[in-house]
């Protein structure tokens, strides 16, 4: 099993979850940006040049959730899929929360404030980014009042938006009134897996 990986970026969520899942794996390093990962060569694994991909049995997945996905689905014997009914529609719904509503607007924060060059840059974006940003996480501070985790126990959602949460919190996003999402950043970042995984 063979993961391409650049540190800060969606690939920490596949290295973390192969972490819980204690599977073995092999690390090709990039830096997120580096030439490498535009070449042509790379583009076979990746066709869009970027991290996360893994493979694994013959097959190469390369969008996170998917590669996530498939991996709780391979494996047996974890608890990282909720088996009650509620509790697997709440994981659903969180797992997927992370693309559809979080990241979109960390996308657009890192463009305008780190990938453009000072003169290229849009004030507005970055100011719609951040308050649409704050609005999608204060949704999951409401979700999180009396729970530790986003699903019942500690699931696979955690990967998804759990580490979405990380991200928003690593870009200064503004947790100053989200006494839960505070709370639930330190359990993730106590679990030996995802220190593992973040020191990559």
């Amino acid at each position: 099993m063979k993961l391409y990986f650049a540190p800060q970026s969606r690939a920490v969520r596949v290295a973390w979850c192969l972490e819980e899942l204690g599977l073995p794996y092999e690390l090709e390093k990039f830096a997120l940006g580096q030439p490498e990962m535009r070449a042509e060569s790379y583009r076979q694994v990746h066709p869009m040049g970027r991290v996360p991909a893994l493979e694994a049995d013959g097959l190469t997945l390369f969008e996170s959730g998917a590669i996530i996905q498939w991996l709780l689905a391979r494996e047996r014997g974890h608890n990282l899929i909720p088996q009650d009914q509620a509790a697997f529609a709440q994981y659903l719904q969180w797992f997927h929360y992370a693309e559809g509503m979080i990241m979109p607007p960390i996308n657009t924060y890192v463009v305008e404030t780190v990938l453009l060059p000072p003169e290229r840059r849009t004030e507005v974006n970055v100011k719609r980014s951040a308050k649409l940003l704050n609005q999608m996480l204060t949704a999951v501070e409401a979700h999180m009042a009396g729970r530790d985790w986003l699903a019942g126990g500690f699931s696979g959602a955690e990967f998804m938006t759990g580490h979405a949460i990380i991200a928003a919190s690593t870009l200064g996003g503004d947790f100053s009134d989200k006494p839960n999402l505070t709370a639930y950043l330190a359990r993730m970042k106590a679990r030996p897996a995802l220190q593992k995984a973040l020191a990559l």
